[in-house]
């Protein structure tokens, strides 16, 4: 075989080789793609006259789905398993019955002859339809430990779905039922849409089937603190559009009736609509939704950090010349953003060129990458300096170190130290959980309560708590005021010590 055969031959192996290459790739899914080859051309909508949502809700109400799960009722045992005491009775009850060795040998429970016997729960709200060939997505919320999911489309048909996977992380679930050629929603970019842009929400508030309702986007990125997953993903978007309870899981869309956010949570002092609404971004629910579909979990990519949003008081301690940007508290020993350059008291302010002027939206960017994928850093260092650095983020296992550094500046700012509670200390403070304050420094615990060493902290905003990760979650989900329930031992009352963060 002469040189240039073998030149030819390699080529056409090479080609091979690549091809090869390509057709793994194609072996994953990818719902953005399904959309376009299965999309037809919509009509185009004009800004320059009066604003019509008519589009919007042409496209958008087919490819909503009424979501109803059932849940089985839960009998409870009056009686621990792993006890003589009767927990559950009412007090007089067990203190008649405490040292009665012939009530002991008995479990009560709910009555379950079929006259008792208790209907099963129901809860409903809504889901987007993302292919035609059945996958859908809504709030992982609505259907946690669902014993049933069941799917009705606009036009009344009905089909079980099936869990393809769920994530806590972003409050969202995958469900897949068995159909083709259904209408869907086009995927829209939630990165660009702006404040002040038009937006339609729909969905099946109060079991309303097909419920449209519009308003414009209130602000973006923003974190409320509803999510108490370790690791919670909170960047919504703020719109004003009526949205109620049923509307979980419903679209937010734009005029040209395409998906810009998964609706999820309002804001309300009664329980319905009061002004504010919140969905999770398309570009969120891109990513968990691939996921999900081919993996059955979210592959998450880390950078290994602690971090909190800039601010003035900050910025001061800092001499930075801003108020906004990202605030690295700590860093991972062997995560991502240390082997990239990262350090504490560094302020980040985009990541692969999207402005990160808040924790949250960082966060965002974040998560819609894969371990093993690198992200670009710019940060300002010493508060002027400005870096690039690229970090190669880790999997999500790689971060325990820096939940536990986060939980120490946790307990130094409130200036304490904590301990679960033995059995011994249950008997002594008359309590079933809670977590003993063993030492005091200066803190805010000292310096705004007369909180002293020895009181049992049994809940935090009425939230029992009993580990320190619990007592954790509790702080960080209310960042304003704080108030501690406990007992000291030998005293029957209760007492009630509140602070700021």
């Amino acid at each position: 075989m002469n040189s240039k055969s073998q030149m030819i031959y390699l080529f056409i192996i090479l080609l091979l080789f690549q091809g090869c290459q390509a057709q793994d790739k194609k072996n994953e899914k990818d719902i953005e793609t399904i959309q376009k080859n299965a999309a037809t051309i919509s009509d185009k909508v004009s800004y320059t006259s009066n604003v019509d949502f008519r589009l919007a809700a042409k496209i958008a109400t087919p490819g909503v789905v009424h979501i109803k799960c059932y849940f089985k009722p839960q009998i409870q045992q009056y009686q621990n398993e792993d006890s003589n005491e009767f927990h559950n009775l009412p007090d007089p009850l067990k203190e008649f019955f405490k040292d009665d060795s012939f009530f002991k040998q008995f479990k009560f429970q709910l009555p379950q002859s079929p006259q008792y016997d208790s209907e099963p729960l129901i809860g409903s709200g809504s889901g987007v339809i993302l292919t035609p060939d059945g996958y859908i997505v809504t709030n992982n919320h609505l259907i946690k430990n669902a014993a049933e999911i069941n799917v009705t489309l606009f036009d009344g048909r009905s089909y079980p779905a099936k869990v393809i996977g769920n994530d806590p992380q972003t409050d969202l679930a995958l469900l897949k039922i068995d159909e083709k050629k259904l209408s869907f929603i086009m995927y829209g970019d939630s990165d660009n849409i702006e404040v002040g842009e038009w937006v339609v929400a729909v969905g099946n508030p109060f079991n309303l089937a097909s419920t449209v309702t519009a308003g414009i986007v209130s602000a973006k990125a923003r974190n409320i603190n509803i999510l108490s997953d370790q690791g919670a993903i909170e960047s919504f978007i703020q719109t004003d559009a009526a949205v109620n309870p049923g509307n979980s899981g419903g679209a937010l869309v734009t005029l040209e009736g395409k998906l810009i956010g998964i609706n999820t949570a309002i804001a309300t002092p009664t329980g319905v609509y009061a002004g504010y609404a919140f969905a999770i971004p398309v570009d969120i629910v891109k990513k968990v939704a691939n996921d999900l579909m081919n993996f059955g979990s979210v592959q998450r990519g880390i950078l290994g950090i602690s971090i909190r949003d800039l601010n003035s008081t900050i910025a001061k301690e800092i001499h930075i010349d801003r108020a906004n940007g990202v605030y690295v508290d700590s860093v991972a020993a062997k995560g991502a953003a240390k082997e990239a350059g990262v350090m504490a008291k560094d302020v980040i302010i985009s990541i692969d060129n999207i402005e990160t002027m808040t924790a949250s939206k960082l966060q965002e960017v974040i998560m819609r990458k894969r371990p093993g994928e690198k992200v670009k850093i710019v940060l300002i260092r010493n508060g002027k300096e400005k870096k690039e650095l690229t970090a190669t983020l880790k999997k999500q296992e790689a971060t325990t170190k820096i939940i536990k550094t986060k939980s120490l500046d946790l307990l130094k700012d409130l200036g304490v130290e904590l301990v679960e509670i033995t059995k011994e200390d249950q008997k002594n403070y008359n309590v079933r959980n809670g977590l003993k304050v063993t030492k005091l420094y200066d803190g805010k615990l000292k310096r705004y309560t007369n909180i002293r060493e020895g009181f049992v902290i049994t809940s935090v905003n009425n939230r029992a708590v009993s580990t320190i990760k619990s007592f954790m979650e509790a702080v960080e989900a209310q960042r304003g005021g704080i108030m501690l329930e406990g007992k000291y031992a030998g005293d029957p009352s209760y007492y009630y010590y509140a602070f700021g963060m």
